[in-house]
């Protein structure tokens, strides 16, 4: 029996799928069209027998939605689940990917006909054990060359979120630790949070980068329309959904997880601090 990893090539994925193989599990790496590989699976997720066959007798599945059109990502979304109510896997993992879906009175809560709502409530119906880990904003984003290249040039983090506005910021590495501790403990259900508690301000993320860097590094607030203005050559068409993104953000009072259903109080982990992330991140 293998865990099968969605993403495993990617930024969510693969740090999951680097942890299983070094500790010596069968993991197997969900593809569109597979490798001739032992560590790769045929995995479409546009085709719901493709995905059962490759859940079939699986002992652990990680799954997250990609980045797509929201009609898209709802088909991908029935498409894994009637995979799920098929084959009967083990155990599976959900990633939210930053979507909220446990907080029903904020405003970036998402909707119930959403792909990732649809998913998670359609996985809970399968009869097979699962959980969901449920990361807000990563701190990889603060590595996009137009936020990062400010920080060398003028020691200035910008970022399109209020300077008052706590978030419980993680890392893909913070994601894989807990998602490998919930394929292993079937035990555990319902949605973890993982990221900072309390919240990360503007101030803290500079001050994580400042002590990186070993020099000033301060915060400052851009509007959403002003980061999409330097996303838009890099992203093309697709910035203006980033941009409607950080729009929601802005009129949110926070984006903070539960304590009570934090990795931090169900499974005693704690993410990396900003300064650490920051070593691993750039090698120094």
């Amino acid at each position: 029996m293998s865990f099968i990893i969605h993403g495993a090539t990617g930024a969510q994925g693969a740090p999951l799928f680097d942890r299983l193989k070094a500790a010596g599990k069968s993991v197997k790496a969900a593809s569109r069209n597979a490798e001739n590989s032992d560590h790769t699976v045929t995995a479409d997720a546009a085709s719901a027998d493709s995905l059962t066959s490759a859940y079939n007798k699986a002992e652990g599945v990680f799954v997250h939605l990609p980045q797509a059109p929201e009609d898209l990502r709802l088909s991908y979304a029935n498409n894994i689940v009637a995979a799920i109510r098929a084959a009967q896997p083990a155990r599976v993992v959900i990633s939210t990917s930053g979507a909220v879906v446990d907080a029903p009175d904020s405003p970036l809560q998402s909707p119930a006909d959403s792909a990732i709502t649809t998913l998670i409530n359609g996985v809970k119906d399968s009869g097979v054990s699962n959980s969901v880990v449920a990361p807000r904003l990563y701190l990889e984003n603060l590595l996009l060359p137009m936020v990062s290249a400010p920080v060398t040039a003028e020691g200035v983090l910008r970022y399109p979120v209020r300077s008052d506005y706590a978030v419980s910021w993680s890392t893909h590495a913070d994601v894989a630790k807990v998602a490998e501790r919930l394929l292993m403990d079937h035990t555990l259900t319902g949605v973890v949070g993982i990221g900072h508690l309390p919240g990360l301000l503007g101030a803290d993320l500079a001050a994580g980068f400042s002590k990186h860097f070993g020099r000033d590094v301060r915060f400052e607030a851009l509007t959403p329309e002003a980061f999409g203005d330097l996303i838009e050559p890099f992203f093309g068409p697709a910035f203006a959904g980033v941009v409607g993104f950080y729009k929601a953000h802005w009129q949110a009072p926070a984006n903070t997880i539960e304590p009570k259903t934090s990795a931090q109080t169900l499974l005693g982990i704690e993410p990396d601090n900003v300064q650490t992330w920051l070593a691993h991140a750039l090698g120094s």
